[in-house]
């Protein structure tokens, strides 16, 4: 049985000041080009059974970057639909909903983005877990994705609820890891980027 390794794409000009991003398809900073091709060295050498990105281009981006570039769209892999709160930042939607919480509360519907909630972010997870099973069996896969979508994924591989992916913080341009013990699926690395060049 193989390692699951999921990696997040690199910075967007929304993800460094917090907006939601779902379906807007904002392309990488150049800060995240470089986050995106650090992410190689830590990829170099290793095979994968199968590798999956988000269609949407900042997480192709970070793919190709990352030396990953024959990864394969994968619809369901797309971010969270934040519905009406696409490019609003927590701290603003708390101005209106100060109790507001998206792994709880979910969001409303919005004019482009319908919305999701968690449980509806968890069934396209459990599609991703199915589609992969057997390339598992086989050796590693990668997945190249988002923020949201990687930590609900992580809980839903972990046995738990969709929004228990709250617990999983995840950072742009990283390299996470989902191994077994036992035969049981855990977290094996986390949040892993390439050590920083030492300072003469």
């Amino acid at each position: 049985m193989g390692d699951l390794l999921l990696a997040r794409h690199g910075e967007t000009e929304w993800s460094r000041s917090g907006r939601h991003t779902g379906g807007t398809d904002l392309p990488l900073t150049p800060a995240g080009e470089a986050q995106a091709r650090s992410l190689a060295p830590l990829l170099a050498g290793r095979a994968f059974a199968l590798v999956l990105s988000s269609p949407l281009a900042r997480a192709r981006r970070t793919a190709e970057l990352a030396g990953l570039a024959g990864a394969e769209p994968e619809p369901d892999l797309r971010e969270w639909d934040y519905g009406a709160y696409e490019g609003v930042t927590t701290a603003d939607i708390q101005t209106t909903r100060p109790d507001w919480d998206l792994w709880t509360d979910g969001v409303p519907p919005g004019e482009e983005f319908p919305g999701e909630s968690p449980e509806q972010v968890g069934v396209r997870a459990d599609r991703v877990l199915a589609r992969i099973a057997a390339a598992l069996e086989e050796g590693d896969v990668m997945l190249v994705a988002h923020g949201h979508l990687l930590r609900v994924l992580t809980a839903r591989r972990l046995g738990l609820p969709p929004s228990y992916g709250r617990l999983f913080r995840l950072e742009t341009g990283t390299l996470s890891r989902l191994s077994l013990e036992h035969g049981s699926p855990v977290i094996a690395e986390w949040n892993t980027r390439p050590p920083a060049p030492a300072q003469g």
